[in-house]
């Protein structure tokens, strides 16, 4: 039979989520794509092309930060980063503000059979030219009147609202897609994807193409999400995952690396699962946007209002 398939899905996190509306449509597009990712788990996908879908399909949805629906920088322009690690392998690959394509993960998928792993700027843009990936405008007419409106303001904001729900834009924050997954095999894998924080200093490098915002190994694997710079910090992803590897749970592992993260006033939140199949969920912000599906149903974090705190299935 071999083992359950277990799936985590998140789609940032942020300072509230107000409004049914907002709500609803969150929940109508993470309890979306948990289903379609975990249908192909439970027909024997790998958990490495479970995550590459999963972060697909969130690059797709105009509602998240990452590929379409990316954030704008401070000079105007979408650059957008992925990372992906196939736990049992124990191989990462990433790309670094990467222009003008639809599905980032592809790019870091590409790299996990190259000597040179991790590409940015640049380098990431002659391996689009090399892989004859398509033209694609991330942009949506959203994110363009919220740069808009901050050149109107002198961009005096730190990023952007990064949930393409008008309700929500300017109170979710910190926006990231991350997806972890264990399959049949018992092998686990981490994809994280992001349009960053928007309004940023050109050339600023987010965890999400980071081992400290994306990580795994075969006992157990995380993604982040929250502010980058407090994530890279507290080398969130590894951190966790090392922890379990050094004989905690994951429930203690993440429950320990949360606690000094709140001691650090660090913002951010965290998806994990392990071998086992345990799924356990932490943050400092006040709303976590995730969902998972724990082989009997799915279920979701966004009426989750403990702060900070870890949550777990």
């Amino acid at each position: 039979m071999g083992v359950r398939p277990k799936l985590i899905i998140h789609g940032g996190a942020g300072s509230s989520l107000k409004g049914k509306g907002g709500l609803t449509a969150v929940r109508e597009s993470l309890h979306r794509i948990v289903t379609a990712v975990y249908d192909f788990l439970e027909k024997g996908g790998s958990a490495v092309e479970a995550v590459i879908l999963g972060a697909k399909l969130m690059e797709d949805e105009p509602r998240f930060n990452a590929g379409t629906g990316s954030v704008l920088q401070s000079d105007g322009q979408i650059r957008m980063s992925a990372s992906l690690m196939d736990g049992s392998a124990q191989k990462f690959s990433g790309v670094i503000n990467v222009s003008r394509i639809k599905n980032p993960i592809e790019v870091a998928q590409v790299l996990q059979t190259e000597t040179d792993r991790v590409l940015s700027d640049l380098g990431a843009a002659e391996m689009v030219r090399e892989l004859q990936m398509p033209i694609h405008n991330p942009l949506t007419d959203l994110r363009l009147h919220e740069w808009l409106a901050e050149r109107q303001g002198n961009f005096r904001s730190s990023m952007a609202g990064v949930v393409a729900e008008d309700e929500m834009a300017s109170t979710a924050r910190r926006g990231t897609i991350g997806v972890v997954a264990l399959d049949q095999d018992g092998k686990v894998a981490a994809a994280t994807s992001t349009g960053g924080k928007g309004l940023e200093r050109i050339g600023r490098v987010s965890d999400s193409a980071m081992p400290a915002g994306n990580y795994a190994t075969t006992v157990a694997g995380v993604s982040c999400t929250g502010i980058g710079e407090d994530i890279i910090d507290e080398c969130l992803a590894a951190k966790i995952v090392i922890r379990v590897t050094d004989g905690m749970t994951l429930a203690e592992a993440m429950q320990k690396s949360i606690d000094e993260s709140t001691k650090n006033q660090r913002d951010l939140g965290a998806i994990s699962l392990d071998v086992q199949g345990n799924i356990v969920w932490g943050k400092t912000s006040e709303v976590l946007l995730a969902a998972y599906h724990d082989g009997d149903a799915v279920g979701d974090t966004l009426e989750w209002h403990i702060e900070p705190g870890v949550g777990s299935v």
